[in-house]
């Protein structure tokens, strides 16, 4: 069973993430982790994802670094061999 990685960038997305992390868990795939970037939130965003305490989801703090970037250094982090985006306020 190959391994999905998939990268969540995002910053000051409190209205949002906690759907889209919780889209990303709902999957019934097991083999699969949930990186997320974050670019310097200053509202409830690392709070929320804080909450989500699983094995599956990496947190990286990179202020500013810019989205691309942001993406390319997830994808440096990621252990699977098939890799994927979803963004902060988009939902499986």
């Amino acid at each position: 069973m190959k391994k999905i990685s998939i990268i969540m960038v995002c910053k000051n997305s409190s209205l949002t993430i906690d759907k889209s992390i919780t889209s990303f868990l709902n999957q019934k795939y097991l083999n699969k982790e949930l990186i997320i970037v974050d670019g310097g939130s200053k509202d409830q965003t690392i709070k929320i994802i804080k909450k989500f305490k699983k094995k599956n989801i990496k947190f990286f703090k990179k202020k500013n670094l810019g989205l691309y970037p942001s993406i390319n250094y997830g994808i440096k982090r990621s252990s699977g061999e098939i890799v994927g985006t979803l963004h902060s306020d988009d939902m499986y």
